[in-house]
């Protein structure tokens, strides 16, 4: 068997994914990477954005899209610290439509910057909502929904 790294995937909820991995994509803020079995010990933030996990060379990837957070490569493996995810293998396309909706509507209807600040919590990340909807309708195509 190839040499494989350990890769954990935490929510501020739980820990979502733990295993041995051969590589992983990750979508740092500076732009994607990879990182292999023994790659340079870094840190960097994560844009929101798709992680791939390759746990066999040989399968297709564990795809998952993250809201943003923080990643650590060390001597150990990489830990991703998410502040949020969806695994696309269980997204239910009719649900994000109704988020992707309920979003929009929400930012039309505030009146100012103070109704902006307090939905900013609901959105930030998984907007601007058209790089949603596009990402939506791509994840829709891969998956066979539409």
């Amino acid at each position: 068997m190839a040499e494989q790294i350990h890769f954990e995937l935490v929510s501020p909820e739980r820990l979502l994914m733990d295993v041995e991995a051969a590589h992983v994509i990750v979508p740092g803020s500076e732009g994607e990477f990879g990182v292999l079995p023994g790659h340079a010990p870094f840190m960097s933030t994560l844009r929101p954005g798709m992680i791939s996990v390759f746990e066999d060379e040989s399968q297709p990837p564990k795809k998952l899209f993250l809201k943003g957070g923080f990643v650590e490569v060390n001597a150990k493996g990489i830990v991703v610290l998410a502040e949020d995810s969806i695994d696309l293998d269980t997204v239910d396309a009719a649900q994000l439509d109704q988020d992707i909706k309920n979003a929009t509507e929400d930012l039309e209807l505030a009146k100012d910057a103070l109704a902006l600040q307090r939905l900013k919590p609901n959105w930030h990340g998984w907007a601007p909502c058209g790089k949603l909807s596009v990402r939506l309708e791509r994840s829709k195509k891969r998956l066979c929904f539409a």
